[in-house]
């Protein structure tokens, strides 16, 4: 079976070695597509969770203000 590869001129060492180079070259191609598509997703769900987050402070601020109310009523 060595001969094979070696009448071939290419050595187990020097095919494993291209395997991993296309490994990490298509794990490397992977990953900035993937933080490309992702930066933009995340794009707009910034925007949603930030309108989210904007009316939970609202209704908290109006909470604590009417229980600050309540309490001063009660202790007059």
């Amino acid at each position: 079976m060595s001969q094979f590869y070696i009448s071939e001129g290419i050595t187990r060492r020097s095919g494993l070695s291209f395997l991993w180079s296309a490994a990490a070259l298509a794990f490397a191609g992977a990953a900035v597509v993937l933080k490309a598509s992702h930066s933009e997703a995340q794009t707009t769900g910034m925007e949603r969770r930030g309108d989210r987050r904007s009316g939970r402070d609202d209704r908290r601020t109006e909470r604590r203000t009417g229980r600050t109310t309540r309490r001063e009523e009660r202790r007059n």
